[in-house]
């Protein structure tokens, strides 16, 4: 089968489609034909190596060359072969550590999940990564509450924007102007401009705070916390040395609050991806989760697909299916 092969760090240019030997289910596995994958910051940070602090921790970056060949955590697809809850022929997707980026891929059942009816498997490929850390980062959030999200009209910030309206949040957003219809229709009431305010300064409180873009300390975002809200660390710039993960532990290390809790967008800040998949699908198929598909690539054109979510001026998510554009 083909599939785009990381052999060292580098831009997208330095990935090369290559024969690889076809996958082979092992115990508890189905082998899924690949029909739509996606590219998130997490895929191009194992790219690029980067932060270069990353390296010297466990968990998928090699010092000196990356130890996994194919990339790719999300993925939308069919069932090639039996299962013991999936069978051949069932549409699915699925959030996985890395290997979404080729032809086939085998997927313990355990990370499977129905692929959302009313979605084409292109919206449905955007789903997994960004959507499960959104829903992740909005735990606890009630009818009433009201969320700020910093960095709304990104992949993750999309999804969190629709989801904290679906759960009943009065929901507020920050981006930049040109993208301030599209946050609104998503369903935020008021939009802070970062380029022209500072979002930690407009006299609004919040019972969350999701801070996806980063720009402002912990520190201020703690004065428009109410007495018992929770800030929440998606993410934040990125860095060569050791951003984005500078700002989480920052986060992490900063002055007490009521309630705090980080969220990474890493698989590993998910404990059950099934069921919370499973809890997307149903969000999107009440109608209260549609991605927002900025462009969508073949996968001949993989390369390009990085090289677009990399210049960071993605509206929503890059989609990469096996269609022609």
């Amino acid at each position: 089968m083909k599939a785009i092969v990381q052999r060292v760090y580098g831009p997208p240019d330095s990935m090369n489609w290559e024969d690889v030997p076809d996958p082979v289910p092992g115990e508890g596995e189905v082998l899924v034909r690949v029909h739509a994958t996606s590219v998130n910051p997490y895929d191009w940070h194992f790219l690029r190596g980067e932060p270069y602090a990353a390296r010297l921790m466990t968990g998928g970056f090699g010092l000196r060359r990356p130890p996994v060949g194919v990339l790719g955590c999300d993925l939308a697809g069919r069932v090639e072969t039996a299962g013991t809850e999936f069978g051949p022929g069932d549409d699915v997707y699925a959030l996985l550590p890395r290997g979404a980026h080729a032809e086939y891929v085998c997927v313990p059942e355990s990370l499977l999940a129905r692929m959302p009816a009313n979605l084409s498997p292109e919206q449905a490929a955007t789903l997994p990564m960004a959507g499960v850390t959104a829903l992740l980062a909005l735990r606890g959030v009630r009818p009433g509450h009201r969320v700020l999200v910093n960095g709304a009209s990104g992949g993750v910030g999309t999804f969190a924007v629709q989801l904290a309206k679906a759960l009943g949040a009065h929901v507020d957003a920050v981006c930049g102007a040109a993208n301030a219809d599209l946050v609104r229709s998503l369903g935020a009431e008021h939009v802070v401009d970062y380029r022209t305010e500072d979002f930690t300064r407009v006299g609004r409180r919040y019972d969350f705070v999701l801070d996806i873009a980063g720009g402002r300390s912990v520190f201020a975002c703690r004065r428009i916390l109410e007495r018992g809200g929770t800030f929440v660390a998606v993410g934040g710039p990125a860095g060569r040395w050791l951003q984005p993960a500078g700002h989480v532990f920052a986060a992490l290390a900063a002055g007490p609050f009521a309630r705090r809790r980080v969220v990474l967008a890493d698989a590993v800040g998910c404990p059950d991806k099934k069921a919370v998949l499973g809890e997307l699908a149903a969000f999107a198929e009440r109608g209260e989760l549609t991605p927002v598909v900025d462009r969508t690539y073949p996968f001949d054109d993989l390369r390009a697909a990085f090289a677009y979510q990399e210049a960071g001026h993605t509206r929503g998510k890059v989609a990469v299916t096996r269609a022609a554009r």
